[in-house]
């Protein structure tokens, strides 16, 4: 069972790949292949995957962490070249989300997905998904379930992470419609995948909204056998100190092989865990890198 980043934040140097906010990683199997994620943009996620030489035609199956356009920006492209594709997700991936940070996020650097639409009340800018729900049901054969769901053998969604006693992945930008206005967004539609191998479980994370330490008690809980690789977006970048140091305690009770936190970890997270863990344990997994999860040392 190999990994290959598709599209990330950061990009394998000396290699034609190219990087954006976002994240798609491609799951190869013996039984198959399949995308987890396609990117902020489908003219990075093309590019790239022609320069992985890796044809639309040959994914069986797609998994969407969850409906942000960050993970979800490259799929209409992506469904032009792959019409009818399996697609497993929560059934809140279809749900509409929102940003109200413009302003905060031009301020670092950071980029603002645009909608076509012209902001909405409050300065809401449309952040989920581009395509329109019945026009995905229409091009795609969605399989929308909050409970896990094996989509080849030996990869599954890990269903909705519903006990949450750690901090989240949180940002108090993300919005929804609510009953009575506009809500913070609840992200119960993010959900990771869960890949068994000959040495234990590997769990590839999208963004982990729902707090790396609740999914992986989630995880234990459910699937019953331990984590010993973690892939893909941690949503650390705003974790104090405490949490932090509360993330190192729990991974160092796992029997790991590797931590590769990419795509929202952050910087100081990332530089955290390194130290903390070792460079052994701890390796980057940016765009054009490859894992083979049978080979882990």
């Amino acid at each position: 069972m190999k990994l290959t980043c598709l599209v990330d934040n950061a990009v394998l140097q000396y290699t034609p790949f190219w990087g954006e906010h976002g994240l798609s990683v491609l799951v190869d199997t013996p039984e198959g292949r399949m995308l987890f994620d396609t990117g902020a943009s489908g003219t990075v996620l093309l590019h790239n995957m022609e320069a992985a030489e890796v044809d639309p035609e040959s994914i069986q199956a797609l998994a969407l962490s969850h409906g942000h356009r960050d993970h979800t920006g490259g799929l209409a492209a992506f469904l032009e070249r792959r019409p009818g594709l399996p697609i497993y997700a929560h059934p809140d991936v279809l749900r509409e989300r929102f940003s109200r940070r413009d302003a905060e996020m031009r301020a670092v650097g950071m980029p603002v997905y645009r909608s076509p639409e012209p902001p909405q009340e409050g300065g809401m800018r449309a952040i989920g998904m581009t395509i329109p729900p019945e026009d995905l049901r229409r091009r795609a054969d969605l399989r929308l379930s909050p409970e896990p769901q094996e989509i080849l053998p030996g990869v599954w969604t890990t269903g909705e992470v519903t006990h949450r006693t750690e901090p989240e992945g949180r940002s108090p930008y993300h919005f929804v419609r609510g009953e009575a206005g506009w809500a913070m967004d609840p992200y119960r539609d993010d959900m990771s995948l869960i890949l068994e191998t000959s040495r234990g479980l590997a769990l590839l994370c999208g963004c982990c909204h729902a707090g790396l330490l609740n999914t992986l008690a989630h995880v234990e809980r459910v699937f019953g056998r331990p984590v010993v690789a973690v892939f893909g977006g941690t949503h650390l970048i705003s974790a104090d100190a405490d949490h932090l140091e509360r993330v190192r305690q729990r991974l160092q009770e796992l029997p790991l092989r590797r931590v590769s936190p990419s795509h929202c970890t952050g910087e100081t997270a990332f530089h955290f865990l390194l130290q903390a863990l070792g460079p052994k344990m701890v390796r980057p997994f940016p765009a054009g890198a490859q894992v083979d999860l049978e080979a882990l040392e």
